[in-house]
């Protein structure tokens, strides 16, 4: 047999033994909920750039679903410029405008206007040295927090670590970073482990 037929068969055998797997049950039958369960949702982040746009898409999400932000992510991406803080910062009057008549966003003015201000927040972290990966991860002493939950119901909407992140963030001039914003932030980007235990990317991501 061929390479590629070897590989073109074990991705078929990978693919539907994924199919099979038991998750996490709140991605429901939502394809693109269960894309971003098995593939992002608790993996350890550790760049600023990705960190900063994925704090910025939580801070949207405030009162919302995360299905609705994960929909629009796309055009987040277009209407922010890859959520590039430097160029972030400096819009003008004319361009908060178009964004706000962006269809593909969440077109919420306090929102965007405090998107940009978290981008300028963030670039004054990096004027002073500041690396936004380690000021985000010592809130859990740099590692993963593996935690083991059973069912949703037992996972918290916010914690101590989630409340101190969210304090010292206000301090530095961040905005839409509550504690319970915080936490949804931690959970995705790996610095806690919410996976419930009988899910297998519990597994995969705690050996």
């Amino acid at each position: 047999m061929g390479e590629a037929r070897k590989k073109f068969l074990a991705s078929l055998i990978d693919a539907s033994f994924q199919g099979m797997q038991t998750r996490c049950p709140w991605p429901s039958d939502n394809t693109q909920m269960i894309a971003y369960h098995d593939t992002e949702w608790g993996v350890p982040v550790h760049d600023d750039r990705q960190l900063f746009g994925k704090l910025v898409l939580d801070g949207f999400q405030a009162g919302l679903s995360w299905a609705i932000i994960l929909r629009k992510r796309n055009a987040f991406l277009r209407a922010f410029d890859g959520f590039n803080p430097d160029k972030m910062a400096r819009y003008d009057a004319p361009r908060v405008a178009k964004i706000l008549r962006d269809p593909g966003i969440v077109r919420n003015k306090q929102k965007v206007k405090s998107a940009l201000g978290n981008a300028r927040a963030f670039l004054k972290m990096k004027d002073r040295g500041e690396s936004f990966d380690r000021f985000l991860w010592q809130f859990v002493g740099g590692k993963p927090k593996v935690n083991a939950w059973k069912t949703l119901r037992r996972l918290p909407a916010e914690t101590k670590e989630s409340q101190a992140m969210s304090k010292a963030l206000v301090e530095r001039g961040f905005r839409f970073v509550g504690p319970t914003i915080c936490y949804a932030f931690m959970q995705a980007v790996g610095m806690v482990n919410d996976h419930l235990v009988t899910c297998f990317r519990y597994r995969q991501l705690t050996t």
